[in-house]
């Protein structure tokens, strides 16, 4: 117990300092605090005040950090997650037609079902459940789904005349904005700048006030309350609970946040050479995925520029907990954080749906059985513009194409009965 207190995060253990730890925590905020604007912008689009959405990524990010730094001691930083707040707006509440108070329920049992896979052995047994083809091809289908929804933004491609998309008007100030500001922020990723996200967020903004498109009279005539926030805090609504819509996004939801976050914090403590973290930093996860719903936000995941901490050599939860507390301090920075417009963000969305889309040689490309029902599930997802329907479909042609070529034992029981739920949700909304 006195060596705990003397040395609560094992930093003379793990071979590093606070100097050091400390660092790396405020490179990882600074890599990672986009979200803070990306995030709200995408919960907006579902309708939650832009206010409240801010201060409910803020809220969730320092929770998140801390669990992660304080449970599991470990350097990963926990935000709410890219794809899955696209999920959250775009497809439960957009497609499925529930209200966000109605979609935050949907992460508050989310949550509390991969709290339960975390808390027990139910998580090795699952991921054997689902094969690697399909898991990886959620991830690079979310990734194509960002990229799309990044062009959208950026004004970029729109919705054609003779054609599903087309190019945006370039002349356009607020598309030349874009563009530009993605050239730049795809030369300072390349060059590996530090917090070249954020750095792109900041000329983005001054490159749209350049072309008249701010307004920043806004950060003076609008403060963000605490009164804005508690409109959100708890408002999660239960009255579709019994409908079958509920349990479909709950079941697609909890998918994705089980398989990514498997995936991702299996990585993160490879990195770093510490796989008995795994268990802690996973239960951590879940945690503060189940209390997003609770804050007003879509679920955490453990997001991949942790990665920026880790090779600045955080190694322990101290690396965690200062972002977390960074993130803390943001809040007063709120209405210069309005300003950011959708030019200065649409750049990132689609450099990290990129990156989520090289995942895809991860899959097996010389066994079509394998192959294709990933290819569909990647084009389904952005073509759907559904991550749900997406992965239905995929699910639903890997049984069916292994049992046509007689490799049907290949297929586990368990997956045949995930695949019969999505036919029957498929058959819902078409006697709907």
């Amino acid at each position: 117990m006195k060596k705990w207190m003397k040395d609560p995060f094992e930093i003379h253990s793990s071979s590093t300092s606070v100097k050091q730890e400390m660092m790396a925590g405020t490179i990882g905020f600074f890599t990672i605090v986009y979200i803070i604007a990306v995030n709200s912008l995408i919960l907006s689009e579902a309708g939650i005040p832009l206010e409240a959405a801010i201060i409910a990524t803020i809220v969730t990010s320092v929770v998140g950090c801390l669990l992660m730094g304080l449970w599991a001691n470990a350097p990963i930083i926990l935000v709410p997650g890219m794809g899955i707040n696209a999920l959250f707006s775009y497809t439960m509440v957009h497609s499925m037609g529930l209200s966000w108070q109605e979609a935050l329920a949907v992460v508050f049992v989310s949550g509390l079902i991969f709290m339960f896979v975390a808390f027990t052995s139910f998580a090795k047994k699952l991921s054997s459940v689902i094969p690697n083809s399909l898991k990886e091809a959620i991830t690079v289908g979310l990734g194509l789904f960002l990229m799309l929804i990044g062009l959208e933004m950026g004004g970029i491609v729109q919705k054609g005349t003779d054609s599903i998309i087309t190019l945006g008007e370039f002349s356009d100030p607020f598309v030349l904005a874009a563009v530009i500001t993605f050239l730049i922020a795809i030369v300072l990723f390349m060059r590996n700048v530090p917090g070249n996200f954020l750095i792109t967020i900041v000329l983005g903004t001054l490159i749209a006030a350049g072309f008249g498109l701010i307004d920043f009279q806004q950060a003076d005539s609008e403060t963000v309350r605490a009164a804005d926030y508690m409109a959100v805090f708890g408002a999660m609504s239960f009255e579709s609970l019994f409908s079958f819509v509920f349990w479909i996004a709950v079941f697609s939801l909890t998918l994705v946040l089980v398989f990514e976050n498997i995936g991702l914090v299996h990585g993160h403590v490879s990195f770093i050479n510490k796989p008995d973290k795994f268990s802690r930093a996973f239960q951590a996860n879940s945690v503060s995925a189940m209390l997003s719903g609770v804050f007003g936000t879509s679920p955490t995941v453990s997001t991949v520029e942790t990665a920026a901490g880790m090779a600045a050599g955080g190694r322990t939860g101290l690396t965690a907990v200062t972002t977390g507390m960074l993130f803390a301090v943001s809040v007063f920075f709120i209405p210069l954080i309005k300003l950011i417009p959708n030019s200065a963000i649409a750049p990132i969305l689609i450099i990290i749906g990129g990156l989520m889309l090289q995942n895809i040689r991860n899959i097996d490309m010389k066994d079509m059985s394998e192959s294709f029902p990933a290819i569909i599930i990647i084009a389904m997802i952005p073509f759907t513009y559904s991550i749900a329907d997406g992965i239905a479909i995929g699910f639903i042609l890997y049984p069916i194409i292994k049992v046509a070529i007689g490799r049907a034992r290949e297929v586990s029981l368990s997956l045949y009965v995930i695949a019969v739920l999505f036919i029957f949700n498929f058959i819902f909304h078409f006697v709907g």
